[in-house]
């Protein structure tokens, strides 16, 4: 059973929407599992900790079957990266305020964002483990080069390379201008060139 089957099975759907054709309900399960990895792989590196990404992953893809199950399907992408951005940004302030209210306790520290690499543990079936070796040390390269810019920049950078958007689309998405999707994808590009040099 897909995701917005067993939310439709929960009672967590509304009435008008679980009268929604099967097609369309299949076609939001497709979608869904379509942009799960990528999405995941955003909300990590933007915010440096695996369960709050997962969290905030599930909690899109619940808002998006929630209440835009019933938009034409071409209109569900810019939908889901505009919610994913929103809770990626509600985090991070709320990370921000604990950190402000709990600093004054004595002996407390931030806690450490390092996560392990959930990719790392799988299998690959390409035979030359230095080729994998180089391209998990340029794609850590990359991620934390990500992890330093400025968060409009990020994700301008991420939707159109990670989820292949074009401007209209990524503009869309962040909720901004066309103008202002080109300039910060813009910055990041040459921000990132200089720190990761000609190679990328």
């Amino acid at each position: 059973m897909g995701l917005f089957a067993t939310l439709c099975a929960a009672g967590d759907v509304p009435p008008a929407v679980e009268e929604q054709s099967l097609d369309q309900v299949r076609a939001l399960d497709r979608f869904l599992v379509s942009v799960e990895k990528r999405a995941f792989r955003i909300a990590r590196i933007a915010l440096r900790n695996d369960d709050d990404a997962l969290d905030i992953v599930q909690d899109a893809m619940l808002q998006l079957a929630r209440r835009y199950a019933q938009r034409p399907a071409e209109e569900w992408r810019p939908l889901f990266y505009r919610i994913l951005q929103n809770r990626i940004r509600d985090c991070q302030r709320r990370r921000k305020v604990r950190a402000k209210l709990m600093s004054w306790l004595p002996g407390w520290k931030a806690e450490e964002d390092e996560a392990a690499d959930p990719y790392e543990g799988v299998a690959d079936a390409r035979p030359q483990p230095q080729d994998l070796l180089a391209t998990d040390q340029a794609m850590a390269e990359l991620e934390r080069a990500l992890a330093e810019l400025p968060g409009r920049q990020q994700e301008a950078f991420m939707l159109r390379n990670f989820e292949g958007m074009d401007v209209a689309q990524t503009a869309e998405a962040m909720g901004c201008s066309e103008g202002s999707v080109k300039t910060h994808y813009s910055r990041a590009v040459h921000t990132l060139r200089e720190q990761l040099g000609a190679a990328w």
